[in-house]
């Protein structure tokens, strides 16, 4: 008779299959087993799970990122435990960082001494680096859903993230790009206090050159500036092709309506990476053309993906943001490998995130590197009559 274990995860397996039914129309177990140990798992205990949320639901980083966040994982935690995928249902433990370092620290802290061996969130990648050894050292897992800076995930074996790295898709974006718009030469600008901002920058800037384009010009500002017209004006005096901007949300808004009522002209491209529909709708008229790249899009003809959309509209009455998708892969990535682990224990976990491979989510067919890092199929997208819209 096959124990409770197997039970769970062929109920797993199943409901994730059926997932991808619904919006692909597709049922195949191999996209899964990959992941599914063909030897036996201990038993979980028949308690509740408790996962450590940490999010930023207050402060200067809470509308754009925090709350689209919290409210993936939320709409997540509820699929999985209506369908009983696990011996017991998920709950949180969630707490504010406050948007700010400190914040971040405690929020950790706190997290790790409520004895959760998974800490999910962990928001924008400067607080990543900052308040990520607190669970390594202690051995607890932190898997963020939004930090993208590149390298993050060898901070340590027990850091993974849902996001794809601005080293894995800046290069691809630009490569799209280059080759459809045929721009020869760039300007750049970018929040040289914020680490994410840096790193993108940075990657960029190399794959810029990869391609033989030509940078006339590196402006920089920093987190919380609101006058950018000294740099923009430099950048207009250079007549670039096309304008990179590295940033955060409330920045990256400003700059691209200045950039706009300064006359830079719309012949010249603006490509922002990570740039959600939040962001589009603020900067209203000015962020029409703008090009971004993302790790998803609500087109995407991603496993459970028109599901997952159907489902946040639902349950909320807004449009799913990138954040939000992020966070709702997360969840469904740990709680297949706390499945595939059969167990609670930190570790054990830990192993089976290592082994994820193809697994089926709204972000495509997700795998790690060795490294911790996804990997799937990043998207170029455009704001065509204030919607973004697939780059063709």
């Amino acid at each position: 008779m096959e124990n409770k274990m197997n039970r769970i995860r062929r109920t797993f397996v199943a409901f994730i299959l059926t997932i991808v039914a619904l919006s692909l129309g597709l049922l195949g177990c191999e996209r899964i087993a990959s992941v599914i140990p063909d030897t036996q798992t201990p038993q979980m205990p028949d308690s509740e799970i408790l996962i450590g949320v940490h999010v930023p639901l207050t402060g200067t980083w809470a509308e754009p990122y925090g709350l689209p966040m919290q409210r993936g994982f939320e709409l997540a935690r509820e699929e999985i435990n209506a369908a009983n995928l696990l011996a017991a249902d998920l709950s949180f433990i969630t707490i504010d960082d406050q948007s700010t370092v400190e914040g971040s620290k405690q929020a950790m802290q706190e997290l790790v001494s409520q004895g959760v061996p998974a800490i999910v969130g962990i928001g924008i990648s400067t607080h990543l680096i900052e308040a990520v050894s607190i669970a390594q050292d202690k051995g607890v897992i932190a898997f963020s859903s939004l930090s993208s800076a590149a390298g993050l995930s060898e901070l340590g074996d027990f850091v993974f993230r849902a996001p794809l790295a601005v080293d894995i898709y800046i290069p691809s974006g630009i490569l799209a790009t280059q080759e459809k718009l045929g721009y020869q030469t760039a300007a750049l600008i970018y929040d040289a206090s914020d680490v994410y901002s840096t790193s993108s920058n940075d990657e960029v800037h190399k794959a810029l050159l990869a391609q033989d384009v030509e940078i006339l010009t590196i402006q920089t500002f920093a987190t919380g500036d609101t006058d950018f017209s000294e740099q923009l004006a430099v950048i207009m005096e250079m007549e670039p092709d096309v304008l990179f901007i590295s940033g955060l949300a409330e920045e990256i808004i400003e700059i691209i309506i200045d950039g706009r009522a300064m006359g830079i002209p719309d012949s010249v491209d603006f490509i922002v990476p990570e740039l959600g529909q939040d962001e589009v709708q603020k900067a209203g008229s000015a962020a029409e053309g703008v090009i971004t790249f993302l790790s998803w899009s609500h087109l995407s003809d991603t496993p459970g993906n028109s599901t997952f959309v159907a489902n946040y509209r639902a349950a909320y009455g807004i449009e799913p943001e990138p954040w939000a998708a992020q966070s709702h892969a997360t969840l469904y990535i740990l709680a297949n490998a706390i499945a595939t682990a059969g167990l609670t224990d930190a570790a054990a976990i830990r192993d089976a995130l290592a082994a994820t491979k193809d697994f089926p989510t709204v972000l495509g067919n997700f795998s790690f590197d060795p490294n911790g890092e996804a990997m799937y199929d990043p998207v170029v997208l455009i704001v065509t009559n204030g919607e973004l819209r697939l780059f063709e």
